[in-house]
């Protein structure tokens, strides 16, 4: 049959392409050494922004206040929570002199724009360095800050970290947003190792106050109501100015959504900022996700046809073995290996999952920051 003549080619073209991404790209973090800088003991502002997250702040802050590093300020960013978000950083501040709040009330311009906010806590905060992570976040170690700030030096001036979950036994959901989240950082650390950075994850980023206010902070993209991390820094990594932290005590974890739809809508709103990335993010990206569902879709089809089935196995374990082998020194390094034995499950999934958040994102708005 003529179709399956096509879907052959296809599929026999995208496993090979699947193959080089994996052994070209993702090798390019899975393989290198990273490097360990000696702490600089710069001084810090740790910001975190807070939309009702009152509970969350008084499970995950105390991590950070005991960081084990000489000269910092937290910076509580309130962003016009209607909760008892103030109250609880208040609490906290009359304990505990180097805390700053910044509270945020809404603006008609710029009504529940999270970027907003940030822009006034960045402003407020007393330190060059600053250190983002989310309040639903908690560092691994006491020595998060002084891993993440260790790289800054005079020419890197972004450094991107890494924001895993937290891990929940026998359940599926868990094991698909780690991989998700695996996936992405394995994709944003392997660009950024051969000097193409493209973004950061807001759980887990640094950069200087002077390139927010050399880039103008978030004016480009601040009618796009998510982006406060990938987007900004989409606009502003360079190869010379950016660096990757990827020490285990440098890594933060949160508590991941516990219901699809939860992670869904999470999703639908991530996925809105790639369109507004660099074009040549756009299109190695797009290529990667593309050649991921050809792959799977054409195989599927020509095996259930049995047709070339021999050749298509083999291709089918050719890939496999390239992707475990990249993705295990990935996982390794980002202590995930028990995800090892679900990836072509899980992979599927994803591909599945996203191709629907994709074609629900061309029907319907995405929400934003609650």
């Amino acid at each position: 049959m003529l179709i399956l003549d096509i879907l052959y080619y296809i599929f026999i073209v995208v496993a090979c392409f699947q193959v080089g991404y994996y052994l070209v790209f993702f090798s390019q973090f899975a393989f290198q050494k990273e490097t360990k800088p000696e702490p600089n003991n710069i001084p810090i502002s740790v910001l975190i922004c807070a939309k009702n997250e009152a509970d969350n702040l008084k499970d995950f802050l105390p991590s950070i206040i005991a960081q084990n590093y000489p000269n910092f300020e937290i910076v509580l960013i309130n962003d016009a929570s209607y909760d008892y978000t103030l109250d609880v950083m208040e609490d906290f501040a009359n304990k505990h002199p180097n805390i700053k709040i910044v509270n945020v009330r809404n603006n008609e311009a710029f009504w529940a724009n999270k970027k907003y906010a940030l822009t006034l806590g960045i402003k407020a905060a007393k330190n060059n360095h600053l250190l983002f992570t989310d309040a639903d976040c908690k560092p691994i170690s006491k020595n998060w800050i002084s891993q993440m700030s260790a790289h800054f030096n005079n020419d890197k001036t972004i450094v991107l970290g890494y924001g895993g979950y937290t891990k929940i036994k026998k359940s599926f959901l868990n094991k698909l947003i780690r991989f998700e989240t695996l996936l992405t950082a394995m994709q944003y650390l392997s660009f950024a190792k051969m000097g193409m950075p493209y973004m950061g994850v807001g759980r887990n980023l640094a950069y200087t106050k002077d390139d927010f206010f050399k880039a103008s902070g978030f004016m480009k993209h601040m009618h796009i109501r998510s982006g406060d991390d990938d987007l900004f820094i989409n606009q502003i990594a360079t190869a010379k100015n950016t660096s990757v932290c990827v020490a285990k005590d440098s890594f933060t974890i949160s508590n991941p959504k516990t219901t699809f739809k939860e992670w869904v809508t999470q999703k639908k709103r991530h996925i809105t900022t790639a369109h507004h990335y660099k074009p040549v993010h756009k299109i190695l990206l797009a290529l990667f996700y593309a050649s991921q569902l050809l792959f799977w879709l054409s195989g599927i089809v020509l095996l259930a046809f049995l047709f070339y089935w021999e050749v298509i196995l083999i291709f089918f374990a050719l890939r496999l073995i390239s992707q475990l082998i990249i993705v295990w020194f990935t996982a390794k390094k980002l202590d995930e290996q028990d995800l090892m034995l679900f990836i072509p499950l899980l992979e599927f999934f994803l591909v599945i999952f996203q191709l629907t958040i994709f074609i629900s994102n061309l029907v319907s708005k995405p929400k934003h920051w609650k």
